[in-house]
């Protein structure tokens, strides 16, 4: 982490009291106010409604430039990430900081392997959840769960013990999350396979059936393991903020990831693909009309919008919707499924990214739009879409929450507030009010 200060500090006056804030500079040159001691010396503080212009901490793990379309895990461009690695490789690379040599990928592999099944006990909770319950609910549950089945990790000891911890969590949500599903539909719940690698074996827990085997699409598996690549991290997010401010109390690792799950589940969040899908829905039950549906985003009167295009983020284009674009094309043509919402879906990227009204506003398709269509043309249903994102995000969770607990500096997250509620009162009797 770089620590490095220019040498000029910035100076802030307020009625008459000066301060000198410590400018501190990133390693690709972002600079931030450090302005921990602004409310001693000043008594003032810093207000920044959703933290949007706040750095919470240092981080080595991820960087972006959103004007750039930049995205890199420890320095590696995203690109290369998704073209040359895989999930698990670009999983120990967040969390432990650099690519695993042969012997640490293969030692990191059979430990996730080991550990992909879950208690047996822990079927009993799902027997229990109605089918109605949503599977985000269901994972949230059972991640924290997990600790009172392995005690011994809620006071990690040593580094052992941490990445025993690490590797289960990796391990077993994959399993729960495709428990999750299979109750949701009434199927009996299938045991993980350690012949299958990562992506392969949550394909087979999903959709493979005990009357019959079940055959793995190649390519399936592959685009599966790059959309895991492609949201492993993205800084300090809503999700990651979470983790690392539940982990700030010194909460065990199965905690802080429960509470980052339960914050992906909001709409803002974790749910823009599902919304794609409900956008594309609601043209086809308006007749599938796409340029009616365009006109309509235009206009700007009807408060229709196209989601799925933009981002809050990357102002240009976002970096991994440019390479799952070609998989989502070769996915689409290679299964040739019959399904209305994905000729929609192809008919609106065409016509948007032609039209000069969404190049002006740079309002590209973005990671969710097609990540939506490809979870779609393989069978997983929308309800399970921000599962999927809380799979592939899980390494950087747990980097974020490692890297935290890791920093001398560390304190319990605790934000001020600028306090607007009534003056002094006193309180008023009831037979006066």
């Amino acid at each position: 982490m770089s620590k490095k200060e220019t040498k000029e500090p910035a100076e802030i006056r307020i009625n008459g009291k000066m301060a000198k804030v410590p400018v501190v500079v990133g390693t690709e040159g972002e600079v931030g106010l450090d302005i921990r001691r602004l409310r001693d010396e000043l008594g003032a503080i810093a207000l920044d409604p959703s933290f949007s212009n706040t750095g919470a901490c240092r981080s080595a793990i991820t960087y972006i430039d959103g004007e750039k379309g930049i995205l890199r895990y420890r320095g590696i461009p995203i690109e290369e990430l998704a073209e040359k690695s895989t999930f698990l490789e670009v999983a120990y690379l967040l969390i432990y900081g650099k690519l695993p040599d042969k012997t640490g990928i293969e030692t990191f592999k059979t430990l996730i392997t080991r550990h992909t099944m879950v208690h047996e006990d822990m079927k009993n909770f799902f027997a229990n959840y109605p089918l109605t319950a949503h599977p985000m609910a269901i994972i949230s549950s059972m991640a924290c769960s997990l600790s009172s089945y392995y005690p011994e990790s809620l006071v990690a000891k040593g580094q052992e013990d941490l990445d025993l911890t690490i590797a289960r969590l990796i391990a077993k949500l994959p399993t729960i999350a495709a428990y999750s599903y299979k109750k949701t539909i009434g199927h009996p719940m299938i045991y993980p396979k350690n012949n299958l690698s990562y992506a392969a074996n949550f394909i087979h827990m999903m959709f493979s059936v005990p009357a019959e085997e079940y055959a793995l699409d190649p390519d399936v598996e592959r685009a599966l393991d790059i959309l895991l690549i492609l949201h492993a991290d993205h800084e300090q997010n809503c999700s990651t903020s979470t983790v690392r401010m539940v982990g700030s109390s010194q909460a065990n690792l199965f905690a802080s990831i429960a509470a980052g799950i339960c914050a992906l589940w909001g709409r803002l969040h974790g749910g823009a693909n599902a919304e794609v899908m409900e956008m594309l829905e609601a043209i086809r039950k308006a007749g599938g009309d796409v340029k009616k549906y365009i006109a309509q985003v235009k206009d700007g009167k009807s408060g229709i919008r196209l989601m799925g295009f933009g981002h809050r983020v990357y102002k240009n284009y976002d970096p991994r919707a440019n390479i799952i674009k070609a998989m989502c094309h070769k996915l689409l043509k290679k299964l040739t499924v019959d399904d209305d919402l994905l000729k929609i879906a192809m008919e609106l990227e065409d016509a948007a990214i032609k039209d000069s009204y969404f190049i002006q506003r740079k309002l590209y398709p973005n990671v969710d739009f097609y990540s939506g269509l490809i979870y779609r043309a393989i069978g997983i249903p929308t309800n399970m879409f921000t599962v999927m994102f809380a799979l592939g995000r899980l390494p950087g969770w747990i980097a974020h929450w490692k890297e935290m607990r890791e920093d001398p500096e560390l304190k319990i997250g605790r934000p001020r507030q600028i306090y607007t509620g009534p003056k002094l009162t006193h309180y008023t009797p009831i037979e006066k009010r």
